[in-house]
């Protein structure tokens, strides 16, 4: 969500194909489709645990797919920072990075759709399917810090999409979105920790201490390569000029002298020497 040398050389790189990103979307669809509406009836065994006084299924599952979601937009955005700061070329190479980097973040993003829908499964919570779609609609559980989960799936699935778009947004205006990346990690964190019931474990808690601050951390890296770099290009640029321009030396009189030795012009190469010394005895 954020180039080596020059971001614009991935742009021709391919994209996911659109038809596989439609078939991750439609089977998070299907899945959770599937397991609210039509496993109880086809397996009848898996009704006391889907369906019965205390379901748990619907809820590790939803937890579990959450996890998954949040690891892998984490993923995304540590590939995409080590794209812009250089440290891609070291390992796994620029293109590679790109390519993981994109991948990831719409994994990811089929993910986070399942996630939100198994949540209509569970009876404890009891969400409907437009409470789960509509920001801020449910006010069941923690009404506040879901809404912006749900914010930052739509934020997500923008940053996601155009990917297949770039050329017509233009570069500046893909990277512009792009940062919108920043945003949809911070707010997919403070979802997870605020609303999440794994928050007091420690498992929980030491994988957001080590994925905000790996991003922490590349991200001020990254704003000092930025910073270093304006910082050295015009001294770099006046050096060349420098370079460039012929060297001279202050003339006494006025102006200046050329330090370096002028080459004689073909007319005076071409003058024998007998001729200059009679002229000079003259």
């Amino acid at each position: 969500m954020t180039g080596i040398a020059n971001d614009q050389e991935y742009d021709d790189l391919p994209s996911m194909p659109l038809t596989t990103l439609s078939l991750m979307l439609l089977a998070a669809v299907g899945g959770a489709f599937g397991a609210v509406f039509v496993l109880p009836g086809v397996v009848p065994g898996l009704s006391s645990s889907l369906l019965g006084p205390e379901p748990k299924a619907y809820w590790y599952l939803a937890r579990s797919s959450a996890f998954a979601a949040y690891v892998l937009l984490w993923a995304s955005m540590v590939f995409g920072l080590i794209i812009t700061n250089k440290m891609a070329r070291v390992w796994p190479g620029g293109p590679t990075a790109f390519d993981i980097h994109q991948h990831v973040s719409l994994i990811g993003l089929a993910f986070a759709l399942l996630h939100g829908l198994i949540l209509v499964g569970d009876r404890f919570i009891g969400y409907t399917v437009g409470q789960v779609l509509i920001p801020f609609a449910g006010v069941a559980y923690r009404p506040a810090w879901v809404g912006i989960g749900q914010l930052s799936f739509y934020l997500l699935a923008l940053v996601g999409l155009s990917f297949y778009v770039r050329k017509l947004l233009g570069h500046r205006t893909w990277r512009v979105i792009h940062f919108l990346s920043f945003a949809v990690f911070l707010m997919a964190m403070a979802h997870g920790v605020m609303s999440g019931t794994d928050t007091k474990s420690w498992w929980a808690r030491d994988l957001y201490w080590t994925t905000g601050g790996s991003t922490l951390f590349l991200t001020i890296y990254r704003v000092l390569v930025s910073a270093f770099k304006l910082k050295r290009q015009p001294a770099g640029l006046s050096r060349k000029a420098a370079d460039r321009s012929p060297r001279s030396h202050p003339d006494p009189i006025g102006g200046s002298i050329d330090s370096q030795p002028s080459r004689p012009s073909a007319e005076s190469a071409s003058v024998p020497a007998e001729a200059v010394l009679s002229q000079a005895v003259q």
